[in-house]
């Protein structure tokens, strides 16, 4: 990637993969991305989703069907459960009327958070499993999609219930780091904390192994996602440190304490962004982003540089926000200037690209001074490799009801 130093994406070669693990063996239980079927579910605003609600249940039959933007999965009639933990109608969208479903914070695609209505009948395949195992404590890996030549991580991590689809469209994994709500039943091989707790003298708990993963994680010759586990405990300690920081820049920081730049590096407006930019560009030679007529410095080339997938991660942020959308859809029912909430998330943005991209050369030494490795044949002495096939599969989760399409409850 150009002008980011970023170890995660780069590709080993066949012999070193043979002493590494896939991460599916690591952390087996995955989902595929969701599929919402129709963009407008989604915004950068709460608000604009429920005035697209509004527009839709004001509609007669013939219009709802316009404005639904109808797929084979879902039409104005048909049927579908609640999501988990969500409260929404069950009954045809056809007749669906009253206030808008509460909307709720996902990851739409790499470092953009935005807002969606949580309601099943919008969302062509949902993954109500991911819902059920969502909370406060609960973590996501997000593996993206395999794309040839392509710069950026290989993994992702949050805390907001995501999406899953990388920026170029190809089709990647979600991985809870539970499989209960609450915190339980890690998802981690079994037996796999418990070895590497004894490997190391030390306790190893399921978030330790999240931040390594985190730190060393990168695409294999076979286009697998791959990660070392060294032998050395001194090694270990370093990733691991090194995982929780990628973590908590990933996150965006924790409560009130956000990521920053020391102050003569914190990025600034220098000229106000116009009410409708359309157009993002970068001036090397100043170090300036330019949102229209308006500017903001300084901006490094590491920011603007860092991709995923392939993809510069601000020019997609942009896009999501300025695209225009086809007159009469809902789509089309949103700000009509830009407003003031998303230069603040533009310049925290630029500010966790910046910090992320410098951590790249200390993932490249860590990677670098990984020495002896425990092998996929070690853990397969110690049995814990083959994995059974229960731990590919969700877990059954019962501590609440679900309601059913027409207000049946739902069998699970």
């Amino acid at each position: 990637m150009p002008g980011v130093t970023n170890d995660r994406s780069v590709h080993a070669d066949a012999d070193a993969d043979a002493d590494t693990i896939e991460l599916s063996d690591l952390m087996p239980w995955s989902v595929a991305p969701l599929r919402l079927g129709r963009g407008w579910p989604v915004a950068p605003d709460a608000a604009s989703l429920k005035a697209r609600w509004e527009t839709f249940v004001r509609g007669d039959a013939a219009r709802r069907e316009t404005l639904l933007e109808p797929t084979r999965s879902r039409t104005l009639h048909t049927a579908a459960s609640q999501l988990p933990g969500q409260r929404t109608g069950t009954e045809p969208l056809v007749h669906a009327e009253g206030a808008c479903p509460e909307p709720v914070r996902v990851l739409h695609g790499p470092f953009d958070e935005q807002w969606l209505i949580p309601d099943q009948r919008l969302i062509d395949e949902a993954r109500p499993e991911l819902w059920r195992v969502a909370d406060e404590r609960q973590l996501y890996l997000v593996e993206q999609g395999y794309v040839p030549d392509a710069g950026g991580p290989a993994v992702l991590a949050g805390a907001v219930l995501p999406e899953g689809r990388s920026p170029a469209g190809r089709p990647g994994r979600i991985r809870p780091l539970y499989r209960r709500p609450g915190a339980a039943e890690p998802n981690i091989a079994p037996g796999l904390l418990q070895h590497l707790s004894g490997t190391y003298d030390q306790e190893v708990t399921a978030d330790d192994l999240f931040a390594w993963i985190l730190a060393v994680a990168a695409r294999g010759a076979d286009r697998t996602c791959r990660v070392p586990l060294p032998v050395d405990p001194d090694v270990w300690l370093r990733g691991v440190e090194l995982g929780r920081r990628v973590l908590w820049l990933e996150r965006r920081g924790t409560g009130a304490e956000r990521p920053k730049l020391p102050g003569g590096r914190r990025p600034y407006v220098r000229a106000p962004l116009p009410d409708r930019p359309t157009e993002l560009l970068y001036d090397r030679a100043e170090d300036a982003l330019l949102v229209g007529d308006g500017r903001i410095s300084p901006v490094p080339a590491a920011a603007w540089d860092f991709q995923v997938s392939g993809v510069r991660v601000l020019e997609q942020w942009f896009a999501r926000r300025t695209a225009p959308a086809e007159p009469g859809t809902l789509a089309a029912v949103r700000p009509k200037t830009w407003p003031q909430p998303w230069t603040s998330e533009l310049l925290e943005l630029i500010t966790v690209l910046t910090l992320l991209a410098e951590l790249g050369p200390q993932q490249a030494e860590l990677r670098a001074a990984l020495g002896d490795l425990i092998t996929p044949a070690e853990l397969t002495r110690a049995r814990i490799l083959p994995l059974p096939d229960t731990t590919r599969r969700p877990a059954t989760v019962l501590d609440h009801q679900e309601e059913g399409p027409g207000g049946q409850f739902a069998i699970l």
